[in-house]
């Protein structure tokens, strides 16, 4: 099998225990039990913060313990999350339903035709106190989210946003500016 002779026998490993912890996470159906799980593997919660039904995924790599949610934050259901790298959000930062946030560009395996030209990039993504993010927004790699800024919904954040603006559109682009 290609992956595993890419991977080897240790990351094998780690892939099935985070599989395993990603799985008891899915369990848990109520928010503060997805809290004080979440803080359990690493992950840094600040109070008052509610987790709807957040998938998170490539566990295995950067994990729980990338994750930082200070006080006061709402992040909606179906929200996708990327563990590769960190995930910061600070207070009162509210995400809506079915938001994608990406830490990672990968195109597959090392030999893939393509990876030359889009080696893999890890960059964390980091959004500052008291914006919000609208449904089904995408934010990619590498995004700071500046403080006060409201993302519309639909819109794909492929570059840093200023502080106290509304953004919105494909790629998003800054719209007006917030007092």
């Amino acid at each position: 099998m290609k992956a595993y002779s890419e991977i080897g026998p240790k990351k094998l490993l780690k892939f099935i225990a985070f599989s395993l912890g990603q799985a008891l996470y899915g369990v848990l159906i109520f928010p503060p039990l997805r809290y004080i799980y979440l803080s359990f593997l690493g992950a840094k919660i600040g109070k008052n913060v509610v987790i709807m039904n957040v998938k998170f995924f490539n566990w295995h790599h950067g994990g729980p313990g990338g994750l930082t949610i200070r006080d006061k934050c709402f992040v909606g259901d179906e929200t996708l999350i990327d563990l590769y790298g960190s995930v910061t959000l600070e207070n009162n930062v509210t995400i809506a339903q079915r938001v994608t946030v990406l830490t990672h560009i990968n195109v597959g395996y090392q030999d893939h035709p393509l990876q030359k030209y889009f080696p893999r990039k890890v960059s964390g993504v980091h959004i500052m106190s008291g914006s919000v993010i609208g449904a089904s927004v995408t934010i990619l790699p590498g995004v700071t989210i500046g403080s006060k800024s409201f993302v519309a919904a639909g819109s794909v954040v492929t570059k840093d946003v200023p502080s106290r603006v509304l953004v919105a559109g494909v790629p998003a682009k800054v719209i007006r500016k917030i007092k």
